[in-house]
């Protein structure tokens, strides 16, 4: 058996959680809710373009992540607990890079819009640091502990 390989099982399953937490984003705000596109500063079609090119990246990181973890079950070296920690942090990252680089800084698109922003910016930006703070507790957790092997 190979040795867990904890960096990595963590930065693999990190992607897959950013790739998961897109495709929430993309699928219930942009398409079931109708809130925003990826980017509204133009036309419904430039709209309709961006979720699709949103939705091709989500897809390729999520296949990559996959590639990725399938690599690290073959080498028996996946460190569930680092996983787990992983996926926790990248569900997190996406979530308050979208809220605060995307919503704030390049201004692409809003949640909402003809309402007042602020509670959903709000909401939207704290479940993300949530989501940090308890991926962060999962790897101290996963560091702290001897992990086995993937079986």
């Amino acid at each position: 058996m190979s040795e867990p390989a904890r960096p990595r099982s963590m930065a693999v399953w990190a992607l897959i959680g950013a790739a998961v937490m897109a495709a929430v984003d993309e699928i219930v705000f942009h398409q079931i809710l109708g809130w925003h596109h990826f980017y509204d500063r133009s036309s419904g079609a430039v709209g309709l373009l961006s979720d699709g090119l949103l939705h091709t990246a989500e897809l390729l990181a999520l296949v990559a992540g996959l590639f990725l973890h399938a690599d690290l079950r073959r080498r028996r070296a996946l460190a569930p607990a680092h996983a787990r920690a992983g996926f926790v942090l990248g569900l997190g990252a996406f979530q308050l890079f979208d809220g605060v680089v995307d919503h704030k800084l390049l201004r692409l698109h809003q949640i909402r819009y003809g309402v007042d922003v602020t509670p959903y910016d709000w909401a939207w930006n704290a479940a993300g640091v949530l989501l940090l703070l308890a991926g962060a507790a999962l790897a101290v957790r996963a560091g702290r502990t001897t992990v086995p092997s993937a079986r």
